[in-house]
């Protein structure tokens, strides 16, 4: 993939998050649930997103040589499947990360289109196909899903000997599972990016975080519990990012 199709595309991105997330009011929001179809601020809003694309397109053609008819075509198209997606969501309930998610990836598979349509090749995509499928890209999936249900299981299965000995100690639910799986993630990436450092001050910040809590409770069962649970966490997420390297710099 070239510079110039590369920076198209970042361009329709960077163009959608500044006017959906900075140059979008609440108030827009809410008329928008308010009215539907009937908002004039969704027609203004929708609008707004058609004149960013076509400043992108404009700017493009420089690169990619398209007629104006084609910028007014594409930016038509931005403007018109925002409205309608915008529209739709606003229909469903408010407040959901699910419709939220939605609606961003109905927004972006409009701009890939808009995108594959003006560079007229279907090149990107085989080359984004041929990246996935290999095997660096296959491991370092397979250990991001690893680090998250999986080893949370294993590990819980591993320290159910010792729970059993903790009193309630009125934290949130799951809490500890989740904070593990963040945990995880982001040692695996530090690990992938050969940030070993990165690790030691991720480990002092949230030994620092647990400090009050630990000194507070006086149990010593619970700071050996959350030591050894977090050491086996962070062992086992280097271990497999140590793997996972290997089998990059093998390829």
């Amino acid at each position: 993939m070239n510079a110039d199709a590369l920076s198209l595309l970042m361009g329709l991105m960077l163009g959608h998050l500044v006017g959906d997330f900075l140059l979008q009011p609440l108030a827009w929001v809410e008329e928008r649930y308010r009215l539907r179809h009937r908002s004039p601020r969704l027609l203004q809003h929708a609008s707004l997103h058609g004149l960013l694309a076509a400043g992108v397109l404009l700017v493009a053609t420089a690169a990619i040589p398209r007629g104006l008819a084609a910028v007014l075509l594409g930016a038509l198209t931005v403007a018109a499947s925002h409205w309608l997606i915008d529209l739709t969501k606003a229909r469903l309930p408010a407040g959901e990360l699910r419709w939220f998610l939605l609606d961003q990836a109905a927004h972006l598979l409009v701009l890939l289109g808009l995108w594959l349509a003006w560079l007229a090749s279907l090149a990107p995509l085989r080359e984004l196909a041929a990246w996935l499928i290999s095997p660096g890209v296959l491991g370092v999936a397979a250990a991001y899903l690893l680090v998250t249900r999986p080893l949370s299981i294993a590990i819980a299965l591993i320290m159910q000997r010792w729970s059993a000995q903790l009193e309630e100690t009125g934290t949130l639910a799951s809490a500890g599972a989740r904070i593990g799986v963040l945990e995880r993630l982001l040692v695996l990436t530090l690990v992938l990016l050969d940030q070993l450092t990165a690790v030691g001050f991720l480990l002092a910040a949230k030994s620092v975080l647990r400090f009050g809590d630990l000194r507070d409770s006086r149990d010593r069962k619970l700071t050996e519990y959350v030591l050894l649970g977090t050491l086996l966490s962070v062992s086992s997420t280097l271990v497999l990012g140590m793997l996972v390297r290997l089998l990059l710099l093998e390829g």
